[in-house]
């Protein structure tokens, strides 16, 4: 028999699964799968991809780490391996049913250290303020540190803004919409579900005393830098990645950045990391910088597959580390 809690989990997957299928679908619908296979083997350097990798780690230990600065001040404690494991963890949930790694990982901190699930959604929360508040500013620094290289294209290329516009299909266009009004629908979502925290008073408090846990941070500089290694790990996970081609090796870091704030901007859409809109949007940039539809298609598919596969196998040590980790109620421990 089919129960409502099993609708709802189907409702919950569906969507963003759905989504990102139609999204690559339309992308490689008349794309030459057997051409990856002789790309991968003759194609790419994979010395820098080996060397892209391990950033994709420190990016979640530097995260796990500085989440301890936040619990700290409400009175949380936490082992640090326990803090990266469940941070690993959610990012591998998260492909199954996107976003669901915020709560996972705070329901791991409650089963293995005791703290409380309302104050450590709330640190969740400010967690991502901060990261949404650095993400706008290397938006804007992007933006305009680029204004010259894009006028410079256009002067060389006779090449007018309107025209740039017109490079886009109809189908085009329909996508990017489609990943707005998912945007909008899980900002929606988000919103609600806080709104159903807030008829319980206690709960409330917990979360709210995660949020505003940032104002009591004890060594400031310390979490700046741990925000700094988070960001420039996943610049690196990804820049890296740009020597494994020829097409993309001369691009420069400027092209690295713009495709990379865009792409950070992309998975925003609740899709299982990123899957569709990422691509699309990288791949979109690519071309502007020159770099052909085909071979735009090709990195796009390789670096998201492999760094994906990244996060499957760092969400199975993790689970596996975590199987092995006790449960403990009173912890005092160095952080």
């Amino acid at each position: 028999m089919i129960t409502n809690r099993f609708v709802v989990k189907i409702l919950k997957i569906l969507p963003p699964l759905l989504l990102g299928g139609v999204i690559l679908y339309w992308m490689y619908r008349d794309f030459d799968f057997c051409r990856i296979g002789d790309v991968m083997r003759n194609e790419m350097d994979w010395t820098w991809m080996l060397l892209s990798l391990p950033f994709g780690f420190t990016a979640q230990m530097f995260r796990g780490m500085r989440w301890s600065q936040l619990l700290e001040p409400i009175g949380e404690q936490s082992r640090r391996s326990v803090r990266i494991h469940a941070v690993l963890l959610s990012y591998a949930s998260s492909l199954v049913i996107p976003r669901v790694g915020e709560f996972a990982r705070c329901g791991i901190l409650k089963t293995y250290d005791a703290v409380s699930f309302p104050k450590a959604l709330g640190t969740v929360v400010t967690e991502r303020a901060v990261d949404f508040a650095l993400m706008m500013m290397m938006t804007a620094i992007t933006f305009f540190s680029q204004l010259p290289i894009f006028f410079d294209f256009f002067s060389k290329t006779g090449t007018r803004v309107d025209d740039i516009f017109g490079m886009f299909s109809l189908t085009g266009w329909l996508v990017t919409a489609i990943c707005g009004v998912a945007a909008l629908i899980l900002l929606y979502y988000l919103f609600k579900y806080v709104s159903v925290y807030r008829k319980v008073k206690d709960v409330f408090r917990g979360l709210w005393q995660g949020v505003m846990s940032v104002r009591r941070v004890r060594n400031l500089p310390r979490f700046i830098l741990f925000t700094m290694g988070i960001w420039g790990s996943y610049f690196l996970h990804y820049y890296l990645t740009f020597f494994c081609f020829d097409f993309t090796a001369e691009l420069g870091w400027d092209c690295a950045l713009v495709t990379f704030v865009v792409g950070s901007i992309a998975v925003i859409v609740p899709t299982p990391n990123g899957a569709g809109p990422w691509h699309f949007a990288v791949k979109t940039m690519l071309i502007l910088y020159g770099v052909a539809d085909e071979r735009a298609l090709y990195f796009v598919l390789i670096v998201h597959s492999l760094q994906t596969l990244l996060v499957v196998a760092l969400g199975v040590y993790a689970w596996v580390a975590l199987s092995f980790q006790k449960k403990r109620e009173n912890i005092s421990i160095n952080n």
